[in-house]
């Protein structure tokens, strides 16, 4: 709740509409993702809230990248380990 209000105030003090802020920070979800999105705020001060949506949807691909690297190393790990004869307790 900290993150997302931080959020808001940053989007509100670029002059931005606070509920620009708030749909930001619930399509971003997690206080990290957020946390990033304010940090761009303050160090970029974009001045049109396409930059602003525009920056959201990115930080919202590298997670959505970051999640499918993570399945994948997950199911190489299941697949290695059936190799392995691990999968059927075989040593």
């Amino acid at each position: 709740m900290i993150e997302r209000d931080r959020l808001v105030r940053a989007v509100k003090s670029l002059g931005f509409p606070p509920e620009l802020g708030e749909q930001i920070a619930k399509q971003l979800g997690g206080p990290k993702a957020i946390r990033r999105m304010t940090s761009y705020l303050g160090q970029t001060k974009p001045r049109s809230a396409e930059e602003i949506v525009d920056e959201m949807l990115a930080i919202c691909s590298d997670i959505d990248a970051w999640r499918r690297k993570k399945e994948c190393e997950e199911s190489n790990a299941r697949y290695n380990e059936m190799l392995n004869g691990d999968w059927f307790g075989d040593d």
